[in-house]
């Protein structure tokens, strides 16, 4: 059975957020649609579905590291501002948001309120964790055929490559042979060269003789 931990975090979200938009409990507020999502940002979102996508990452992020409360869900969704000239500045998240989203999913059922020794959050249900891994595990079922078809890729990229150090010591051999029978030839051109010096010296040893 598929998890959380096993599928891909980008497609698990965008299928959990489809799932939300049938849901009543998960709809965003009126002033959704033209509210920042924090004060690093410039502009609100562009996506008519980001409340929805907002919250099933919430969920997942309740699932991985729960207790979660607001301020950590603020540091999450956090990130530094253009102030232009001056020095960038990290800012936390909108709380508004995270705290109506929190809402949203206890509502639902999804997370609820407890306390783990020192740390207290909202941590994930039985009925939460069931609705993540059933998405995770329809997406996991999909995933092996992908995996297949990487390794075949991989495959015949080092059978081209195998091919290609072939050609290439191939072509090194077909270089290196001239070059070995040029110097085989010039080899051959100096023990020539020294036998007519051997032989010269016998030559005006014998004429001298003759005109004694």
């Amino acid at each position: 059975m598929g998890t959380i931990y096993n599928c891909d975090p980008a497609e698990l979200i965008q299928k959990a957020s489809a799932e939300m938009k049938k849901l009543d409990s998960f709809k965003a507020p009126d002033w959704a649609s033209f509210a920042k999502t924090g004060m690093h940002k410039e502009r609100p979102p562009f996506s008519e579905e980001w409340w929805q996508v907002r919250a099933a990452s919430v969920l997942r992020l309740v699932y991985k590291r729960g207790p979660v409360g607001v301020q950590k869900i603020r540091n999450k969704y956090g990130g530094k501002k253009n102030r232009g000239v001056k020095k960038g500045h990290f800012y936390k998240g909108s709380g508004n948001v995270a705290r109506k989203v929190l809402q949203q999913l206890e509502a639902a059922g999804f997370v609820k309120q407890e306390k783990d020794n020192v740390h207290k959050g909202r941590v994930i249900t039985a009925e939460g964790k069931k609705f993540l891994d059933t998405i995770a595990s329809s997406i996991s079922k999909t995933q092996p055929a992908k995996k297949t078809e990487k390794k075949e890729s991989k495959k015949e990229k080092k059978e081209a490559k195998a091919t290609e150090s072939k050609t290439e010591a191939v072509k090194e051999e077909a270089k290196e042979k001239p070059s070995e029978t040029k110097k085989e030839a010039t080899q051959d051109k100096k023990e020539v060269k020294a036998e007519s010096v051997k032989e010269e010296p016998k030559e005006t040893a014998s004429e001298e003789k003759k005109a004694e």
